[in-house]
């Protein structure tokens, strides 16, 4: 079986019914991962992949929304983001300035603006619930991938949480 989908296209299910769509989105300099997937595609309504197109062409606002997200972290010693700053300054020492792209004298700020929006993975099957619909995956080093922060998104657009992915 498959989908049709103005915007995704023929979606059409593995063999074990689920369906994964994958394409590259261009966000400034950089190109970033985007990945359409659920596990059964009898969970996977038009309205889910509407709101999912809708987040990929609002990928610049929603990478913004992301990052004001993780600057209201900062204001936590134990957040996440926080900790994710902390290790970053303690593994890169005097190598962290290479990797940031403005320094203001604000470490914290300065990472944050560095980070680098690796990929973007949209859970179909989650549209409507309580779990995460999207998730965005930032790095402040590309080659670094288990040094993520990660910025899970509702349905809604709006920023559910940041986590590290440890």
């Amino acid at each position: 079986m498959a989908i049709e989908h103005d915007y995704f296209g023929l979606l059409e299910s593995g063999p074990d019914g689920s369906i994964f769509w994958s394409e590259h989105v261009e966000l400034g300099d950089q190109s970033v991962t985007v990945d359409l997937t659920a596990p059964d595609q009898d969970d996977v309504s038009v309205d889910a992949l509407d709101v999912a197109a809708a987040l990929i062409s609002a990928l610049e606002d929603l990478d913004m929304a992301a990052r004001n997200a993780m600057v209201n972290e900062l204001s936590d010693r134990t957040s996440e983001v926080t900790e994710y700053i902390l290790q970053q300054q303690e593994v890169l020492a005097d190598g962290l300035d290479d990797l940031l792209v403005d320094i203001s004298g604000d470490v914290q700020i300065d990472v944050i603006r560095s980070l680098q929006l690796m990929s973007m993975t949209i859970l179909a099957d989650e549209h409507g619930g309580t779990d995460p619909f999207a998730v965005l995956e930032y790095a402040l080093d590309p080659d670094a991938t288990d040094d993520v922060l990660l910025v899970n998104i509702g349905t809604d657009g709006a920023v559910l949480s940041v986590t590290s992915a440890e």
